[in-house]
């Protein structure tokens, strides 16, 4: 049987025709007609009222970053629970990452985001935000808290395009969002992101550093530094025919998320990443923990019939480049790490294909 991937890349059919209208304009370059059409259609699907496409979401966290003023020796609190992307823009500003555990929601615990202000030696300049695995944290906790608290909010959407709460996207919440369009996210370019805010001026301003900071001269003028941090035309090109289909590829994650669940709901062990109440996830990947089997079991299971899985992100707290670092962190996030898994989600599979997977957990859980 071909081998099945955890995430990959599911194409609309509709990119090689939109790349080829980028040939022929000869804008392979960044920015073009698609970059400003793709910003667009983020804006349309999401709400927001100003997106700027760039090279990756870490690159949006950066410029979220430095447009807020974060720099040496400010402390910028993060999600523990996810994937080192989240806070390396925080050591590229100089500044000091404080992370903060989950809750049962997964994602990051209001109670212990609030102990972290509270108990900090210096107070927080901004918080980073990551929505786990494309389901949404307490965000009406968390922005009340941030609000209360003079400090930034930062959502970290990077996995959960399409995701919300209460009726509004993800990323849209905080002072500033980014999204991925990584190879195995929901809606991929090969590589990219995009930075999202309420706020035209701070977008101006990432725009004009994603660009060199190129002053507005006839020749090249530097007052400031800046970055080569724009979307290619090309790949902005793939997102627009992405973009297309990202409903029916959110449809299709939910349903697989739905088919694991029913196929596993004998087992008493397992339980799964949960939606709370007023959210809908995008389901980007099923996730699920192990009460008594070893995940590693199952992984090496599934690797024998030619299924791709992985382990839970590994904490940050956790990881030797952050050992010196402070954590307000109550064991749930490293938990989560020892006993769970992701399993193959891949938008062109049929439940058919997936059936092995079901069947390999069975077998081990027995």
């Amino acid at each position: 049987m071909n081998r099945l991937f955890l995430s990959p890349p599911h194409m609309s059919g509709k990119e090689q025709e939109y790349i080829s209208e980028v040939f022929e304009s000869n804008y392979i370059a960044p920015l073009g007609a698609f970059v400003n059409r793709f910003e667009e259609s983020i804006k349309a699907y999401t709400g927001t009222s100003n997106a700027l496409a760039l090279s990756s979401a870490t690159a949006g966290l950066h410029l979220a970053l430095r447009v807020l003023g974060i720099g040496q020796g400010d402390v910028v609190l993060a999600s523990t629970f996810t994937f080192i992307g989240s806070v390396n823009a925080i050591l590229y500003q100089g500044a000091i990452p404080v992370f903060i555990d989950s809750d049962e929601s997964w994602n990051l615990s209001p109670a212990l985001l609030k102990k972290a202000i509270y108990e900090s030696s210096v107070k927080p300049k901004a918080l980073i935000v990551t929505h786990l695995y494309g389901q949404v944290a307490k965000l009406d906790e968390i922005v009340a808290i941030c609000k209360e608290e003079d400090i930034f909010l930062i959502e970290d959407a990077a996995e959960s395009l399409g995701a919300s709460f209460q009726g509004k996207q993800s990323g849209t919440f905080g002072d500033m969002g980014v999204y991925s369009f990584n190879g195995n996210k929901i809606l991929t370019t090969s590589g990219g992101g995009m930075l999202v805010s309420a706020n035209e001026a701070w977008i101006a301003k990432a725009k004009f550093l994603s660009t060199q900071a190129k002053e507005n001269f006839i020749y090249y003028e530097h007052k400031e530094y800046g970055y080569n941090y724009r979307m290619s035309n090309v790949l902005a090109a793939i997102g627009v025919a992405q973009m297309e289909v990202l409903d029916e590829r959110i449809k299709r994650k939910r349903e697989i998320f739905e088919f694991y669940q029913e196929q596993l709901s004998a087992i008493e062990e397992l339980s799964f990443m949960p939606e709370i109440k007023s959210s809908r996830g995008n389901r980007w990947l099923s996730t699920l923990v192990f009460n008594r089997t070893n995940p590693m079991n199952v992984i090496e299971a599934l690797e024998k019939v030619g299924v791709e899985s992985r382990l839970l992100w590994k904490p940050m707290h956790l990881q030797p480049l952050f050992k010196e670092r402070q954590a307000f962190v109550d064991g749930t996030s490293e938990a989560f790490f020892k006993q769970g898994i992701c399993l193959p989600s891949p938008t062109n599979s049929t439940n058919n294909e997936l059936m092995p997977v079901v069947e390999v957990i069975r077998n081990v859980c027995s």
